[in-house]
């Protein structure tokens, strides 16, 4: 029998058809970026006041302006001793009475009893439409905003498991597929939502399908590649939702309205069903369904495209890296260092979500040039696969790891204490936070799969992955609740959540050098696991000495 690895390097680990493929798939992370983090331009909260017919009424025939106007609707209040102006509440007057004076130095309406907004609110738009404006969801509506965003993140937390169970049990070229007809539809379907409760539904039904999808073509890539390519694949495959954070300010930018930046995102979905005549089936996929003929067909066919010539012995081909057991939840927690493992990667990639998606929704409240904000902080993100690449073979997996979390948390403890006339500081050591919880993000992906043996390493990856999205559900509540308390509160909780991450992540092993662990028993005494290793090694090596074939030759 022969395996597919072995196959595989025949063929090409990363030749010309791999390449083709990669361009495509990586298409796909480049929308994902709108879809996650879309809220800022889709949901933003402009400056508002409650409507007053009356006192409209009364503007047009006293000739005030709109600044009188919003000044005599805005009823100052104490928020931390300090006095603000309340955009949900309005002075209880009555306009039409006979004996109201235009003269507004004669208009002193301060200790007047006030009262809820009644008629609704009014918007200072900036030629720009939300469903926040569209739908009032303001003052004590305000949390569904954050509801909002938090459908999308059950979205996903579903779709993952369902697709991912799909993707095992149909094929991953097929989910991937399906995901995106999916996602063409309900994406659709909430730039027409006619009101807040068809949004939500539809906004979960998208999440649904989107992350699915995104990992389907994840996983797809990887399996099409030789094993010396997936790491550099999977880093780069991410990197392109970086390119997609450039995009998206741009892309709000000139299209203003909340429901046309909703099709924007969504038309490449459908584009992407266009990917049937353009990518294969994963052969590994084809071979643990012992579909050995489809499987061999697409080999030769990667092979042709690659410009290079198989063996005969390619008939024979098996995958040596099927699951040989059925994984259950019991086997991520039954032993010490297993269960040591699953907490301390699912609190990393539940840090990751919440600080990731916080810091990038933080910029729509921040009341600056939020186009720029956005556009400074993503491209600092690039840096991030770069940095991964350099050092996760010269320093190992551990010490970027945790490096890269503490400089989050430290750059967002700093960034609440500085005084915000010092604008470029504080944009300066945000951005290095943005830097260090990319790298993180990005780098929890792979170590995960290095800490679990082969049968459990799929579901387990699936499991802990599952704290993403729960950190997705959690982020806008924490963002925007703790917000109206203090501004710099939900950088405090960020860094405190990155600190314990990143200490957390220096009780892991090193897993640099280390072969992958094939059973339970490799990962509690992996000093057995290195001597199997070093004996099968041995053996090989005696095995070319007997056969007469030179070990250094490759």
């Amino acid at each position: 029998m022969t395996s597919f690895d072995a196959v595989l390097e025949e063929a090409g680990e990363f030749g010309r058809c791999q390449k083709r493929i990669f361009a495509l798939l990586c298409m796909v992370s480049m929308p994902w970026a709108g879809v996650y983090v879309g809220i800022v331009f889709q949901g933003f909260t402009p400056d508002h006041w409650c409507r007053d017919p009356e006192l409209v009424q009364r503007r047009e025939a006293c000739g005030w302006s709109g600044a009188d106007t919003r000044r005599l609707t805005l009823p100052r209040v104490n928020v931390s001793g300090e006095p603000i102006m309340s955009s949900c509440t309005q002075y209880e007057m009555d306009w039409n009475a006979t004996d109201t004076t235009c003269d507004l130095t004669q208009l002193d309406l301060q200790g007047a009893p006030t009262h809820s907004c009644r008629e609704g609110w009014e918007y200072d738009y900036e030629g720009r439409s939300s469903f926040v404006t569209e739908f009032d969801l303001v003052c004590a509506d305000s949390w569904l905003v954050d509801l909002f965003q938090s459908t999308l993140n059950i979205g996903f937390l579903i779709g993952s498991i369902a697709i991912g169970y799909l993707a095992d049990r149909f094929g991953r070229r097929l989910s991937f597929l399906m995901s995106n007809l999916l996602n063409a539809i309900t994406g659709v379907l909430v730039a027409v939502a006619p009101n807040y409760s068809s949004l939500l539904v539809f906004r979960t039904l998208f999440g649904f399908g989107v992350k699915g999808g995104w990992v389907a073509g994840y996983v797809l890539i990887t399996e099409l590649v030789g094993v010396q390519y997936r790491r550099t694949v999977g880093v780069l495959y991410q990197m392109f939702f970086s390119v997609g954070i450039l995009l998206l300010p741009l892309l709000a930018y000139f299209i203003r309205d909340w429901r046309w930046l909703q099709v924007v995102i969504t038309a490449p979905y459908a584009i992407f069903l266009c990917y049937y005549w353009f990518i294969p089936e994963s052969p590994r996929w084809l071979l643990s369904m012992n579909q050995t003929s489809k499987a061999v067909k697409i080999t030769e066919q990667v092979a042709k495209e690659n410009r290079r010539t198989l063996s005969k012995n390619i008939q024979t081909l098996c995958d040596d890296n099927a699951d040989s057991s059925s994984a259950s939840f019991m086997d991520l927690i039954r032993t010490p260092k297993m269960r040591k493992h699953t907490c301390i990667l699912s609190f990393n990639w539940f840090t990751s979500a919440v600080v990731y998606q916080g810091l990038i929704m933080r910029l729509g409240i921040l009341g600056g040039n939020v186009y720029v904000d956005f556009l400074i902080s993503g491209l600092v993100e690039f840096p991030a696969a770069f940095l991964i690449l350099f050092t996760i073979e010269r320093l190992g997996r551990r010490l970027p790891f945790a490096t890269a979390n503490i400089v989050a948390g430290t750059s967002c403890f700093i960034t609440a204490f500085i005084p915000e006339y010092m604008f470029w500081l504080r944009t300066v050591v945000a951005c290095v936070g943005r830097l260090g919880i990319t790298m993180a993000f990005e780098m929890v992906v792979f170590v995960n799969t290095e800490l679990y043996p082969t049968f459990v390493r799929n579901f387990g990856v699936s499991v802990c992955s599952t704290l993403c999205d729960v950190g997705g559900i959690v982020a806008p509540f924490l963002l925007y609740r703790l917000a109206v308390i203090w501004m710099e509160l939900p950088l405090i909780i960020f860094g405190s959540l990155a600190f314990v991450a990143g200490g957390l992540v220096l009780l892991l092993p090193e897993t640099r050098g280390v072969p992958l662990p094939d059973t339970i028993d490799d990962i509690e005494f992996p000093e057995r696991a290195l001597m199997k290793n070093q004996n099968t090694m041995k053996l090989l090596s005696n095995d070319d000495v007997t056969n007469n074939k030179n070990p250094a030759v490759v």
